[in-house]
């Protein structure tokens, strides 16, 4: 399986479209309109969104997951709990997006890719299909408590297909098939190779609000897991050079392999977070 996944991961990246997300142009030189703005942000919620970085742009995003409302006033309803992801991503081309990121939840460290193959047209192709993937670190693993811990056991990998439709003006829709592997897991039924699906989507509301939700359906859990798949739910708010995202979410983790493997909030009995994106592009 690890020769695969290294396989997987040295597969030559190939963009077959060319489009200037900046200023989000509508057509190419042969004409072909192609639907544009299905999502603002680079994430629905916490999945991935088939939005790319355009080419020469950096954008810095900020995210911030706060502890459990449940606790109340005794964490100041989860202020005192908060962790934080920050995040690098780069195009170094129209459909080619490479990322870093580091987060304080089990001080993960993040690099990804993302690139679109193909792309939705007027009358044309009905969907935007990106791949996603990423290898994390997870150095918060202590060796005074797996004295027979190395470094390949710190590793984990995803990979993702986006797969999106504008359906109107208002209304785009996602779904993500995943896969993602960890070499270490914390529940010993789990199998280390992982199979998810996302669905999410948006609304606009306003020409500036939308709300956006999605939700992780883990397809080989433990049964004694205590996990839970997660459902985030929130509002987009975009102001010219940056996007902002509020969101209520059962997972506090932010990187894929975490709130799709690790969601330990439970909607049913308000075991939720609040948290927020913010990004700004340069």
């Amino acid at each position: 399986m690890k020769y695969l996944i290294s396989l997987f991961f040295l597969i030559p990246i190939i963009s077959f479209s060319q489009d200037d997300l900046l200023d989000e142009i509508d057509s190419d030189s042969t004409g072909t309109q192609y639907a544009t703005a299905a999502f603002k942000g680079l994430k629905i919620v916490n999945f991935e969104s088939t939005k790319l970085v355009a080419k020469d742009e950096l954008t810095f995003i900020v995210s911030h997951r706060f502890g459990s409302i449940k606790n109340g006033i005794d964490t100041f309803f989860g202020l005192d709990e908060a962790v934080t992801r920050l995040n690098f991503v780069y195009g170094i081309s129209e459909g080619v997006n490479i990322g870093v990121s580091r987060s304080s939840f089990l001080k993960i460290y993040d690099i990804s890719t993302k690139y679109r193959l193909l792309r939705q047209e007027e009358n044309g192709f009905p969907f935007t299909i990106v791949g996603y993937n990423s290898i994390i670190i997870n150095t918060a693993l202590d060796k005074d408590n797996l004295p027979l811990l190395k470094f390949k056991h710190r590793l984990g990998y995803t990979a993702q297909l986006l797969i999106s439709r504008k359906v109107n003006t208002d209304f785009s829709i996602e779904l993500a098939p995943t896969f993602f592997h960890d070499n270490y897991v914390v529940v010993d039924e789990q199998n280390n190779s992982q199979f998810a699906i996302g669905l999410g989507g948006r609304y606009k509301l306003t020409k500036r609000w939308s709300i956006n939700a999605d939700y992780g359906l883990h397809l080989n859990r433990a049964s004694n897991s205590p996990f839970k798949n997660p459902l985030s739910i929130g509002l987009d708010l975009e102001t010219g050079g940056h996007v902002f995202q509020m969101h209520f979410t059962n997972s506090q983790a932010m990187n894929t392999n975490g709130f799709l493997g690790q969601g330990a909030g439970d909607w049913s009995d308000g075991n939720i977070y609040f948290g927020f994106n913010l990004s700004r592009r340069f």
